[in-house]
């Protein structure tokens, strides 16, 4: 199994910046994709980034040009740059980590980011 531990969620005025750090831990062989999900209350989860161990990303069209993913494949440490915030952007965000042929995705506790207008 895959454990996942995020980091540097918090409380920002709108207009600010977060970075967000998942670290994985556990059978972290042939990791493939990473990334971030984020769920607002009363709303479905949402994709928000992803990242291949080669570097190809995906983001969802309400962050694009304001939030960057990254990643250190040898740290299997996945990173969410996050800019111009807005109090849209509000959620619990969630690491996600799959594996080569693995039909599952690792999951980790979550990260609550708060944007006041």
């Amino acid at each position: 199994q895959v454990q996942l531990v995020e980091s540097g969620g918090g409380l920002v005025q709108a207009g600010g910046s977060l970075r967000l750090s998942c670290a994985a831990s556990g059978s972290t062989s042939n990791i493939n994709l990473m990334g971030w999900y984020r769920q607002a209350p009363d709303n479905q989860r949402d994709l928000v980034a992803s990242i291949t161990s080669g570097g190809n990303t995906n983001y969802a069209d309400s962050v694009k040009g304001r939030f960057t993913i990254s990643r250190v494949n040898a740290k299997n440490t996945v990173y969410l740059w996050m800019n111009s915030l807005k109090p849209e952007d509000t959620a619990v965000y969630y690491c996600f980590a799959r594996r080569t042929g693995d039909r599952m995705y690792s999951w980790g506790n979550g990260t609550l980011v708060t944007v006041s207008s």
